[in-house]
């Protein structure tokens, strides 16, 4: 049966081919519907003459119309190209949209072919095609993944591709994101070329065009799949064989960068999240509001760690919307070391937390926030019992760790609910806090009058399985409270970290500024903190992002002139 139609298609990707238009191709290469008319009478003609029992012989028929070589000096081959465009048809022959799980499978076999044929010698003209499928993976597994309603009858599961223990298994978006990150090595890998990986004109060359692109892509499904460790690897292979970000367009500069301060906030390295959300912020288009939002969470987040709280005129663009009431809280509590409200703030209960744990950065504010809480906890109480000192008796300015701990326990005591009147009695008052975190292996006591046969035989029924280990666990009374031990801890804490700068007298429980002699005894006992935590930082290399004129890759170079010879 004759297929002009699908004829003509192929003479006109031959010749695409031969001019090595990969863009016009990706064109050509329809995909998701609704399709135009004209593609509607090919898959018409692909299902009279080409059902799937005469898959051979539309392989046959595309290779006799296209090229199987490039007419050039290079000679490189087509034949896995050849075997792409018949994969195409036999998916846009078989694909029905409304089974999304199908058209998924479908979809990630057409990308797998796609892989194959850019990995060969011609794989250039591809690459685009390579994006695009990549890219309409990605939306279909993310969507896919957000409806459990979809998947729950989905017995096949995902092959273990890259997983980190034999037989594990991974969701469906993560195996869509491995068969994506195939298609990245091979465009990381580029050998063609100048050694550089750049052309006369100090432009990015070959597959390496593709790199950010394809990075960015799975980035985001290994971000959504919250598997950090395989976005690791993607950083790691950047890193060591990409040309500078900076060659690349602003967009994949923004997208790959914010991914990369995502990453090192993960991994809490906050200073390295810092710098990549602050140029990623900046090189953002002021139009794109919604991924400006996305960026300024987390960087306001790093920021505030970081001791560097936002100005009130970064709460006024139009991306920093309802930001304020989110932010503004905390760094209050942060100023005045008010433990009470910091508590309640970051409380899980806190129905204000909600949004924290949205955005997945409830506990580094908690945690990592804790350093500045305390060093403004002693700040305010020097300010308000501190002995200044005397320069003429040469009396150092002096801060007495009681009364830090007892200005802390009395916050703490306001953040668990306990009534201030009896401060006395600490283990008579039950705390509005949380149970127990060993409370699933712990039922209470029985009552006083019950026969301990009774007692013993029920409290397994009534209470469920007990830990034998904590059969005889006693709840402690009262709250977890400062003493005088734990404060003492948290300044010298706080003058390892080079945020108070003095010393601590052990035997009169008191903490001596030094080096105030001509200056506020303030501003030197208190530095600033993010003066502070910057100064230590070396330089600013940021792993994963390669810039103009970085040295890396090889090994570590290790000097030996001071070496000494084996068993000396």
């Amino acid at each position: 049966m004759a297929t002009p139609t699908v004829d003509q298609f192929l003479d006109g990707i031959a010749r695409l081919m031969k001019q090595k238009d990969g863009a016009q191709i990706q064109d050509f290469l329809r995909y998701e519907p609704p399709w135009p008319p004209i593609y509607e009478q090919m898959v018409a003609e692909l299902r009279q003459a080409y059902p799937t029992a005469r898959q051979l012989d539309l392989e046959r028929n595309c290779t006799k119309i296209l090229p199987a070589y490039e007419e050039d000096d290079g000679g490189g081959s087509f034949t896995s190209f050849v075997s792409f465009v018949a994969k195409y048809f036999a998916f846009i022959r078989d694909v029905d949209v409304s089974q999304l799980l199908e058209t998924h499978d479908k979809l990630k076999a057409l990308l797998g072919q796609a892989s194959i044929a850019l990995s060969a010698s011609s794989g250039l003209i591809i690459l685009s095609t390579v994006i695009s499928l990549s890219r309409t993976l990605s939306k279909l597994a993310i969507g896919l993944d957000k409806r459990p309603d979809l998947v729950a009858n989905l017995t096949r599961r995902e092959a273990t591709v890259g997983a980190e223990e034999a037989g594990e298994r991974v969701t469906l978006a993560e195996g869509s994101a491995n068969l994506i990150r195939e298609a990245f090595k091979k465009c990381a890998s580029e050998r063609s070329g100048s050694l550089s990986g750049l052309d006369n004109n100090g432009k990015p060359e070959g597959r390496r065009i593709g790199i950010y692109l394809m990075a960015n892509v799975c980035l985001k499904l290994f971000f959504h799949c919250r598997k950090l460790r395989s976005a690791e690897q993607i950083f790691a292979l950047i890193y060591q064989q990409s040309p500078p970000l900076s060659l690349y367009p602003a967009a994949q500069r923004t997208t790959f960068l914010y991914y990369l301060g995502r990453y090192h906030f993960a991994n809490n390295h906050f200073y390295r999240a810092q710098l990549a959300l602050q140029v990623a912020y900046n090189q953002c288009h002021r139009q794109a509001t919604k991924q400006r939002r996305l960026i300024l969470i987390y960087l306001i987040t790093s920021n505030i760690i970081l001791g560097r709280f936002p100005k009130p005129h970064v709460y006024q663009r139009p991306e920093a919307r309802g930001l304020r009431e989110r932010f503004e809280p905390v760094c209050r509590a942060l100023v005045k070391g008010d433990i009470s409200s910091f508590r309640k703030l970051t409380d899980v209960n806190n129905p204000s937390t909600a949004w924290f744990l949205h955005w997945r950065i409830l506990l580094q504010i908690s945690n990592r926030c804790e350093v500045i809480l305390w060093r403004s906890l002693a700040r305010r109480t020097f300010l308000l019992s501190g002995n200044r000192g005397d320069a003429t008796k040469r009396a150092a300015p002096t801060l007495s760790i009681e009364d830090v701990c007892i200005l802390a326990t009395f916050l703490e005591r306001r953040a668990l609910g306990i009534e201030l009147e009896n401060s006395g009695d600490l283990t008579n008052k039950k705390p509005n806090r949380g149970e127990h975190t060993n409370s699933i292996f712990i039922y209470p006591p029985p009552p006083a009058d019950t026969p301990p046969t009774q007692a013993d035989n029920n409290s397994e029924e009534l209470h469920g399985y007990i830990d034998p280990d904590l059969i005889d666990f006693v709840d402690p009374p009262g709250p977890d409270l400062p003493t005088v031990e734990t404060v003492e801890s948290m300044i010298a804490s706080l003058v390892d970290q080079d945020l108070l700068h003095g010393f601590i007298s052990h035997s009169q429980k008191r903490f001596a500024i030094t080096g105030s002699k001509n200056a506020s005894p303030l501003a030197v006992g208190f530095p600033n903190v993010w003066a502070t935590l910057i100064a230590k930082m070396d330089d600013e290399e940021v792993p994963g992002w390669v810039k103009e004129g970085q040295k890396r890759g090889g090994g570590t170079v290790m000097h030996l002139s001071g070496a000494r010879p084996v068993g000396a």
